[in-house]
């Protein structure tokens, strides 16, 4: 598959939309780029690597326009194929979104784009005394927009719930390219409907998240590990 399935448009706007660094179409990253972690592959005809929530926002419409598929791309940690790509179609990948936007120690909240790695995020709330709870076995490598999209969980889970009870609010992009806000930093939040919920663990199929505000818990002083058979 190659370039040239792409409408000649569609290419020449996302490359002035993103630079040679944030639209690739060389053989090597769109190979890299079509499978995850299970193992199965498809490959993309271009990538896209926004750095903001306005570049993803344009990025939708472009593609709505040309009516070009696309699927988002945390780390590919995934095992269900969630981020294999459509063939001839475009991956959005959310790896230069990686910035903890802000730590509210005193409201338990962090606010952060999509392709923060859990690992490094627990790395910058253990001094504050405070945790996300999801920690999938790939917690290491794995971001949060992957967390956000599959609703993932981990060992805690069991305690803390799984992703969407960890989830205060989100910041999307929808298919039609338009931004909306849904929640907050607020522990009761009764007012409308609760999108934050249903597109946590949706799978990148209603929106694509662009910024979370996660909900934070006081780091234990002491852990110990029990089996039983």
């Amino acid at each position: 598959m190659t370039t040239a399935t792409l409408p000649p448009d569609l290419d020449a706007e996302l490359s002035a939309l993103l630079g040679a660094e944030g639209w690739r179409t060389d053989a090597a990253t769109r190979q890299a780029h079509g499978s995850d972690d299970s193992r199965r592959h498809a490959m993309p005809a271009g990538v896209a690597l926004p750095r903001d929530r306005d570049q993803v926002a344009a990025i939708v419409r472009a593609c709505r326009r040309h009516r070009v598929p696309l699927v988002a791309r945390g780390a590919g940690t995934g095992t269900a194929a969630a981020a294999v790509p459509f063939g001839g179609g475009i991956v959005v990948s959310f790896a230069r979104m990686n910035r903890i936007l802000q730590l509210r120690p005193d409201d338990r909240c962090a606010v952060v784009e999509p392709g923060v790695v859990n690992g490094d995020l627990q790395q910058a709330l253990q001094p504050l005394g405070l945790f996300w709870p999801p920690d999938p076995s790939s917690f290491e490598t794995c971001t949060i927009g992957g967390n956000l999209a599959c609703n993932a969980g981990g060992p805690r889970a069991v305690k803390y719930g799984a992703t969407r009870d960890n989830v205060l609010g989100l910041v999307a992009v929808t298919g039609r390219g338009e931004l909306v806000r849904c929640g907050g930093p607020r522990t009761k939040d009764a007012t409308g409907y609760d999108l934050t919920h249903l597109i946590v663990g949706s799978e990148g199929t209603l929106a694509l998240i662009v910024e979370a505000t996660l909900r934070l818990q006081p780091l234990y002083r002491d852990a110990a590990s029990a089996t039983a058979a």
